[in-house]
């Protein structure tokens, strides 16, 4: 029998909700408190006590429902609606008017733009969803493609609306932010965690990036994060909100939506506005009561956005123009080598530790042989740290003028530590490279990488085990895992029954994940997760692309010659077919779905395109759209096979191929109208 709740209730539930959030927004969005907080707290009560007694009353946007009841048992992966790209990185004003040049090289009819300048938050990417102005969903960045489903814990976030502040919302509006934690509540935190003893977190990006990954949302929400709102993805013509046109009357939007949007923003018609703001915070950005690490540039014209579009990593309309590294001395104690899966050796400074950016830091790279010549360094030496991107140490100079007498120089071994056989250089390389398949670093690399999330997901199965497996000669390869048993894992130190049957099973469970993983995890050089997903759309089978020679493999569109050719050599090489095999013999997903057969009915069908240089209007995502609706294919390299090359500005060496074989080329223009043409009656 349904429940009935007396008018007067209902009502008095709505008044309640209505006055909780709009006393939410004034203190945590407009830092103007309205409403003393034991008012804000009996009526609060009030809602609570209503909401027991009739919960049919209760809604998603409630305020009530900003905390999970239940802690969530883990994390689901999800792909985000539309890609969240990294920016490209400018390191002074210099390299910002680079960027300039680079962006009106691909629109020779605008010279200059109006930019907008926004401070660079130091916390963690989200994206919001919002269906008919309710949040439905919270998403991580992760790789960009896809990331973790946490709305749980978005919710927990005072800053972020549950509800949209608009009558009439579109059916679907996306929100992208940073999340963060302020620095006070950064120093409480700690403070707490020291106080019980536990490890402090390095800094406020590491210890906001922990706390949106707690299982149990009351933690978040003890945590007290911000947010600030950045982005507005809006269908056009849907609900009761104009589209905006630009950078600056997208922030103002999310204001009205009930967003956080950073004040400190400025409209910079020039570069030269542009340096003043970057150099203006550069001192200023010490008062801030969170940390940033520099300025996002963005050009205000989102119809100029779209027309330059994006890279395969960046959006070509926007950059990060981030401040110095800090940079601190210490002493070069030694220098140690690390081998990592694909055989590369990167050399390592071991180094007197000092305090750097927020952490204790011990270690640094050094890149590569070329970096330790053109440093000339020497044990002993007095360096200067930074880290590069404010993530990796890294040695950037030598205070030579004070080398220890007789300082021992620095350089890399001829021999592997880990299985003693002789390092290689390629002649094209920079990289100097262990070639032995069994040493137990590229081993260890392998197997550490086919466990990891974006790869088989082995749930349980970390660096420790991994390692311990090695030592009792229990694992040799990945294809050794599905073959070990409970017994074989309980002589493990800190092994049990009931963990040697998780583990077990989760290695069996692995089996059941997509060819598109499965490849991923073999861990080919130049093949990330991205790739991984092109290539077995096309080759939807191993034996498919073990057959495949580099010019069939170049034709995936997005896929390079260098790809090629690596994804060519490892599948022609007869220990990983060998590999294959066995992984084909204990279960391992080998085979996807077969692509769906192009239409035969459609006026481009059979045909296929390549696209060369940047398009007038159109970016290459929007012009393989069009493309693939008339029936057409469009491929990443130029063969007799090919219909027509589309041709834009600073077209390549597919262009001059397409005119050796005498293909028809297309303007932007040309394709528009050879479409249209074809698909009239």
């Amino acid at each position: 029998m349904a429940e009935t709740v007396p008018a007067d209730r209902r009502q008095r539930t709505q008044e309640l909700r209505s006055q909780l959030q709009k006393a939410s927004y004034a203190y945590y969005v407009l830092d103007a408190p309205d409403l003393p907080d034991e008012v804000y707290d009996r009526l609060y009560r009030e809602l609570q006590k209503l909401e027991e007694q009739y919960p049919t009353l209760v809604t998603p946007d409630s305020p009530t429902q900003r905390v999970g009841e239940r802690p969530a048992s883990q994390f689901t992966a999800l792909e985000h609606n539309i890609p969240l790209y990294s920016l490209e990185n400018a390191f002074d004003i210099d390299e910002y008017r680079q960027w300039e040049v680079r962006w009106q090289r691909q629109t020779p009819d605008i010279n200059e733009a109006p930019v907008v300048a926004e401070l660079k938050i130091d916390g963690n990417a989200l994206a919001l969803t919002y269906e008919n102005g309710l949040l439905t969903r919270g998403v991580t960045r992760g790789d960009g493609i896809s990331g973790e489903d946490i709305t749980q814990n978005v919710r927990t976030i005072r800053s972020i609306p549950l509800r949209l502040q608009i009558d009439n919302p579109p059916p679907r509006v996306e929100v992208r932010g940073e999340a963060f934690i302020p620095n006070d509540v950064f120093d409480r935190i700690n403070a707490e965690r020291q106080s019980k003893e536990e490890a402090p977190f390095a800094n406020p990006r590491n210890a906001a990036a922990g706390t949106l990954r707690q299982l149990d949302s009351r933690v978040v929400a003890q945590r007290r994060l911000d947010f600030f709102a950045y982005t507005l993805l809006l269908p056009e013509g849907d609900g009761g909100l104009s589209v905006p046109q630009t950078q600056e009357g997208a922030l103002n939007t999310l204001q009205k939506l009930g967003f956080k949007v950073n004040p400190n923003r400025k409209l910079c018609p020039t570069a030269i506005d542009v340096a003043q703001f970057y150099d203006y915070w550069d001192q200023a950005r010490t008062k801030l009561p969170y940390l940033t690490d520099g300025v996002v540039v963005k050009l205000n014209d989102l119809a100029l956005q779209r027309r330059l579009g994006f890279t395969q990593k960046f959006p070509r309309w926007a950059i990060a123009l981030k401040y110095p590294a800090e940079e601190v001395p210490t002493i070069l104690k030694n220098m140690s080598v690390q081998i990592g899966r694909t055989g590369a050796v990167t050399p390592v400074a071991e180094l007197a530790p000092v305090q750097l950016a927020g952490t204790t830091v011990s270690r640094a790279t050094l890149h590569n042989a070329d970096r330790i010549a053109e440093l000339n360094l020497h044990k002993g030496d007095t360096v200067i740290v930074r880290k590069a991107g404010e993530i990796i140490p890294e040695v950037v100079r030598v205070l030579s003028n004070l080398r220890p007498e007789g300082a021992e120089r620095c350089q890399l071994p001829t021999h592997c530590p880990e299985c003693n056989e002789t390092l290689i250089r390629p002649a094209d390389e920079a990289v100097t490279r262990c070639i032995n398949p069994s040493c137990p670093a590229i081993v260890r690399g392998d197997l550490i990488h086919w466990t990891s999330r974006q790869a088989l997901d082995i749930a349980g199965l970390g660096e420790k085990w991994v390692q311990q497996l090695l030592e009792q000669k229990l694992v040799n390869s990945v294809a050794d895992l599905y073959e070990l048993t409970v017994e074989d894992l309980l002589p493990l130190e800190r092994m049990g029954q009931q963990l040697a049957q998780k583990l077990v099973d989760a290695i069996q469970a692995s089996k059941a994940q997509p060819w598109s993983r499965v490849l991923f995890g073999l861990g080919i050089r130049h093949v990330g997760a991205v790739n991984a997903q092109l290539l077995t759309k096309e080759f939807y089978t191993a034996k498919l692309l073990t057959v495949a020679d580099p010019k069939q493999i170049e034709a995936v569109y997005g896929i390079g010659p260098e790809i090629a050719y690596s994804v060519h050599e490892w599948f022609q090489s007869a220990t990983n077919q060998r590999l294959i095999e066995r992984l084909r013999a204990v279960g391992v997903q080998l085979e996807g779905p077969p692509p769906a057969a192009a239409p035969t009915d459609l006026p481009m069908a059979g045909k296929t395109f390549v696209l060369t240089g940047t398009l007038p209007t159109l970016n290459r995502k929007e012009a393989k759209a069009k493309i693939e609706e008339c029936g057409g294919k469009v491929t990443g390299s130029v063969s007799s096979k090919t219909s027509y090359v589309v041709v834009g500005i600073d077209a390549g060496s597919k262009l001059a191929k397409a005119e050796k074989l005498g293909i028809q080329r297309l303007s932007e223009e040309d394709l528009l109208a050879l479409l249209k043409n074809s698909a009239s009656p």
